[in-house]
């Protein structure tokens, strides 16, 4: 029973819905998951995260969280050095996801051009004007109508047909945009978009950037030990460990290449937390620099976990999810008939359609397209109530539903490929 009770339950009783909460939950570290990039079960981390609670401390100041806060230090610094960005420069927090690190960088490439705002508020200020591609993550929408100013004035430039944004669209966007009056200020870049993992064109992006002197923000769904310092222009970078590194949910991280932004935009002084007189350095009380004050630690798995794989551990698990998505990608292109593939895979996305016997042999058009958008929701269902194997889908544009198979968890075998699309054409067949 969910109901919670006014009396105490057995101890028995407790460790009954401990097993249930196991038993009926979705087993996300199962090779066969490959529905979210969030995937995977690290025993390294799983200790990480248990010590982490055991310690059930707060990440606003040294004085309670010395350890965790020189960690966080020492990780943001390997970060920002694989990113390619020089030591005397660089910032950055950890973040509860990748949304809230998103919109820690408009908020601070806010504050960087126009500082009044924080203690004047939005109607002093132009109305600005942001770009992503239309194959980013909604985030970026989303923030910037958390942050009053809203969605509307996000234009979403067109990708081309493997879904990277398009740089003479992303400048045509913004020539439109002032011709609106509006004041553009903030470029998202995606590094691994949500569907096809694809990766924007950098520095083309970031020499529009230069040229219009807009903040360039990379958001990366991605690891980033296979490409080093192709992010040594951005402004700030979304790092999210809990996708490919396979660090338990969650952790991310906002990377800021101007040192000193984040606390100027965020901090308030609160005297019961952040008093000067301390007796040590008070720039290790990092808790002002986040929009929170109780602020969990996310650190520690990650720390761990690079202690025991080190990079080249790192990049040679994200190799495999690689291999993984290759393989499948191999299968599509051998098997005719039944499996159809929407186009190849720059990362560890792979997307495709399922061809049921009933739609073989039958032209494009209108009334094949819309029976084959109910194909993937129907096949998913049905992988659900059998529990055997759990993919993605979505539609695109014209494009009607499709799966999209993401590889993650490094557990994953040939064998959980080929049960998958044999899987597939057993639930497709029915």
């Amino acid at each position: 029973s969910l109901d919670l009770p006014d009396q105490p339950e057995t101890l028995e009783q407790i460790l009954v819905d401990c097993r249930d909460t196991l038993k009926y939950g979705v087993r996300t570290g199962h090779p066969r998951f490959l529905n979210q990039l969030s995937s995977g079960l690290d025993v390294v981390g799983v200790a990480g995260e248990w010590l982490t609670s055991t310690a059930n401390t707060n990440m606003f100041t040294y004085e309670v969280s010395p350890v965790f806060v020189l960690m966080e230090e020492c990780l943001l610094k390997k970060m920002q050095s694989i990113l390619g960005w020089s030591d005397d420069v660089g910032d950055g927090i950890f973040c509860p996801g990748g949304t809230i690190s998103n919109l820690y960088s408009i908020l601070v490439a806010r504050y960087h051009f126009y500082p009044e705002v924080k203690t004047r508020g939005m109607g002093v200020l132009p109305q600005l004007a942001l770009f992503t591609s239309e194959q980013s993550h909604y985030s970026v929408k989303k923030s910037a109508a958390v942050l009053g100013m809203g969605s509307e004035n996000v234009f979403m430039v067109k990708c081309d047909e493997s879904g990277k944004m398009i740089p003479a669209e992303l400048e045509s966007s913004i020539v439109t945009a002032k011709e609106k009056a509006l004041v553009p200020f903030y470029v998202n870049a995606t590094a691994g978009t949500t569907v096809y993992g694809a990766f924007d064109p950098l520095n083309a992006i970031a020499d529009i950037c230069q040229r219009y002197t807009l903040w360039m923000h990379v958001d990366v769904s991605v690891e980033l030990f296979n490409f080093k310092y192709l992010f040594s222009r951005a402004c700030s970078v979304t790092w999210n460990p809990h996708k490919m590194m396979g660090v338990p949910l969650q952790c991310s991280a906002i990377l800021v290449k101007k040192r000193g932004l984040l606390q100027e935009c965020n901090d308030f002084g609160a005297e019961y937390l952040f008093q000067t007189d301390k007796n040590y350095d008070v720039s290790y009380d990092t808790g002002d620099k986040s929009i929170q004050c109780g602020r969990h630690v996310d650190v520690f798995k990650l720390w761990l976990m690079w202690k025991a794989k080190g990079s080249e551990g790192f990049g040679s698990q994200v190799n495999k999810c690689l291999e993984n998505a290759e393989y499948l990608y191999d299968q599509l292109l051998v098997v005719t008939g039944n499996l159809s593939f929407d186009h190849t895979p720059e990362h560890s996305n792979v997307c495709f359609w399922y061809i049921p016997p009933s739609l073989r042999g039958q032209p494009p058009g209108p009334d094949r397209d819309a029976r084959l958008h109910q194909v993937a929701p129907r096949i998913k269902g049905r992988m659900m109530e059998k529990g055997s194997v759990m993919i993605g889908y979505q539609p695109l544009g014209d494009k009607v539903n499709f799966f999209r198979c993401v590889f993650s968890n490094p557990a994953t075998q040939q064998e959980d490929i080929d049960f998958l699309l044999d899987e597939i054409t057993r639930l497709g067949d029915i």
